[in-house]
């Protein structure tokens, strides 16, 4: 161990001969104070590495490389688990608020077998999934959740029609005004500071802001302009990005008893008109333009050819529209004025409606025809909160920052995340891919940074956050994607080593049934745990659960008692889609989520892609079949394709794959099929996707009854991508 890290190549790292010599020694000094099982000790010297603060934000990603996989090279996964780089302080655990919650009601609950929050976590965490009710009625005290009429009972499991059970019966309320009332505990003040923003091009402007007062006013200005223009109950899209004036929307059309219909800002016009089709919407607020990296992209025009019965159009900057307007349209301007003339603009009487209503209208990919019509009621906000509470540890005086969109479920879970946790939310105006949102996060002393994996692979390859103080981070979020080692590692580095929290769930479910935990050692791109309150099972080839401490791989199963989890959708048969053909598991049907999961040595987890032919395409899920369809239109030359996401060698996103058949006696270039996909499908269906290879086969592999076995064709190019990489 104590030769593994020579001299020579610190000074290749980029460390000066100064540097490299008390870098040496120290480490010399850590090897020689491990003691015990030495196949752990990378891990303790790891430990100490960071603890003592030996790697710095500033140092040469190499120099982070260098010793990080050095001391890993010759780590045993399949004996000890994955590496790790984070490990939980006795102390701050305490301080979570995971940790507060056990400290104070561990040994009641768990009687002797708890001892302190990191070493009892995994026994919690089992209990509040066996005692669900148990488990809500301590995190409802915690959250700032205000019910007009109490429930009469946290979980009702009466009612066998519902596999998931009624959550809070008899409960009235609305979860926006929760949102902005003060309260003490979690404590908010109306002069709490509930937005920061930033425009993007002002980066050396003060960070601009919202107390929970004007937040409180701006969104009762907008409720009242929305009763003088539209119905109560109407349906009501937002397709813009996700801005101060985007939330205040948002929660402004909760608050007055209408529902949201959210459209990520990216889509084509026709999956805008697919969305406003399905959800019945009666109008769309939008923007006259999208502003990213100094560029307007038009976005009225876009919603547009979706032809929305009437768009209240949001100005980019400043506060005139910069496009004309079809007759029936209202600028923002007019929109508001609609509002400002009553007597009390700024006062509004909630619209309280029972805790099964929908609020909210997502969507979600499935494997065929339209996209599902996902509905939130007004308990999945509770549920995505107390997922950020948990395991983000999200707490009073956090700055949470987490580019997204309000069209991804992301979105509502930041939104509600921070406004009933008490922490601020913080957004910026722009584009994420640059120096300027790195400012943004130093600037606005963002604490919780959320981010996309192939985000943090472009910062990490365009060195534009550079010299940027991220120091004040004490934990990272990641979701959408499959995470790459190496750019975790860069991630975290940024902030000396904080944890990134993996994040896998769904829109159904308005949150995670897998996440990281501030009471649990963390390994780079890997889950720690189920989340709080959910149970789930990893299903082998027959259907039948692995023992839970067994390492295995097979699809995931989730127990159907999920808070907030959908028991209905708009367009299509919830039953069908969930719970037909699932196998029983302790009296109970189990959910279908669709995912492949992997557990490993030490009960860590990786999610290996879907089960079924969704995949995931730079955080969104998306149907096989829409791409397919895409591609077989792009070109008269192509009989068939079968498209599939395959994951690269060393871990990281979905790359998307496109197989070919072609028509018999025809030739094609596949670096030309790959240009002409790519077109059509950032033509039809998202101008962010794009094909990475297409691959041309004579014909593909299907069942005894002509199904096609898209995971065969999956292992096919894993393998050749495989022998690649090591070419």
């Amino acid at each position: 161990m104590r030769e593994l890290i020579q001299k020579d190549e610190l000074l290749s790292a980029g460390l000066s001969i100064q540097e490299a010599d008390i870098f040496f020694k120290v480490l010399q000094d850590l090897f020689s104070r491990v003691t015990g099982d030495d196949s752990r000790a990378p891990a303790e010297v790891w430990r100490e590495v960071v603890a003592r603060k030996l790697l710095r934000p500033n140092h040469p990603h190499a120099l982070h490389q260098l010793v990080y996989n050095t001391l890993y090279s010759h780590w045993d996964s399949s004996l000890l688990g994955p590496p790790l780089y984070w490990f939980p302080s006795s102390y701050e655990s305490c301080y979570t608020n995971v940790g507060r919650l056990m400290e104070a009601h561990g040994p009641r609950l768990l009687g002797k077998s708890y001892h302190d929050p990191i070493s009892s976590f995994s026994t919690f965490q089992k209990f509040s999934a066996d005692n669900p009710e148990i488990y809500w009625s301590l995190v409802l005290k915690e959250l700032s959740v205000w019910f007009r009429e109490p429930p009469t009972r946290i979980l009702d499991e009466t009612d066998n029609s519902k596999p998931g059970g009624t959550w809070f019966p008899g409960a009235v309320l609305n979860i926006a005004e929760c949102c902005l009332l003060p309260i003490s505990h979690p404590r908010k003040m109306d002069n709490s500071v509930a937005i920061v923003w930033r425009e993007e091009g002002d980066d050396d402007s003060p960070v601009r802001q919202l107390t929970l007062k004007q937040l409180r006013e701006q969104v009762m200005l907008v409720a009242n302009a929305l009763d003088a223009t539209f119905a109560k109950g109407d349906v009501i899209a937002i397709d813009m990005q996700m801005t101060a004036n985007a939330v205040i929307i948002y929660l402004a059309i909760i608050l007055s008893g209408r529902v949201v219909v959210s459209i990520a800002d990216s889509f084509a016009g026709k999956e805008i008109a697919t969305r406003l089709r399905i959800s019945k919407a009666k109008g769309i607020f939008t923007q006259d333009f999208i502003l990213r990296g100094g560029r307007r992209f038009p976005l009225y025009s876009r919603v547009l050819e979706a032809s929305p019965s009437i768009a209240v159009v949001v100005p980019a900057v400043g506060e005139i529209v910069d496009v004309s307007l079809r007759k029936q349209d209202i600028s923002w301007t007019d929109f508001l004025a609609r509002g400002s003339q009553l007597t009390r603009p700024h006062e509004y009487s909630p619209v309280y409606q029972s805790g099964d209503s929908i609020t909210h209208i997502l969507f979600s990919s499935g494997t065929t025809g339209d996209p599902k019509a996902v509905p939130w009621t007004q308990l999945s906000p509770i549920r995505a909160t107390a997922d950020s509470w948990a395991h983000m540890d999200v707490q009073v005086g956090d700055v949470m920052c987490w580019p997204t969109n309000l069209g991804w479920v992301v979105g509502p879970i930041l939104l509600y995340g921070c406004f009933l946790s008490g922490a601020t939310l913080a957004l910026y105006h722009g584009s994420p891919l640059g120096r300027g949102f790195g400012k943004f996060v130093q600037d606005a002393r963002v604490t919780i940074l959320g981010t996309v994996p192939s985000l943090v692979k472009t910062w990490k390859n365009t060195h534009c956050m550079d010299d940027l103080d991220w120091t004040r981070l004490r934990a990272f979020a990641s979701s959408g994607e499959a995470s790459n080692v190496d750019d975790d590692l860069w991630l975290s580095s940024r902030a000396y080593y904080k944890p990134i929290i993996e994040c896998c769930g769904g829109t159904e479910l308005a949150g995670s049934y897998l996440q990281g935990s501030l009471l649990q050692p963390q390994a780079f791109g890997s889950f720690s745990t189920p989340t709080m309150s959910t149970g789930f099972v990893i299903l082998d080839d027959h259907g039948n659960p692995y023992p839970e401490d067994q390492a295995c791989e097979g699809e995931v199963a989730l127990i159907p008692l999920l808070l907030g989890a959908t028991d209905r959708l708009l367009n299509a048969d919830h039953d069908a889609v969930y719970f037909k053909g699932m196998p029983l598991y302790k009296g109970m049907r189990l959910r279908k989520h669709g995912d492949i999961v992997k557990r490993s040595v030490g009960g860590y987890f990786l999610v290996q892609g879907r089960a079924d032919d969704t995949m995931n395409l730079g955080g969104i899920k998306t149907s096989s079949v829409e791409i397919e369809r895409a591609c077989n239109q792009a070109d008269d030359r192509v009989l068939e394709t079968a498209a599939i996401g395959v994951a690269p060698p060393q871990g990281g996103p979905e790359l998307l794959v496109v197989c070919v058949v072609l028509k018999e006696g025809i030739n094609a270039d596949p670096e030309k099929l790959r240009i002409q996909f790519s077109k059509a499908i950032q033509r039809s269906l998202n101008p962010l996707f794009k094909v990475s290879l297409v691959k041309i086969l004579l014909e593909f592999p299907r069942t005894v009854t002509n199904k096609l076995l898209r995971r065969v064709l999956r292992d096919q190019v894993k393998q050749e991508l495989s022998v690649r990489s090591r070419i």
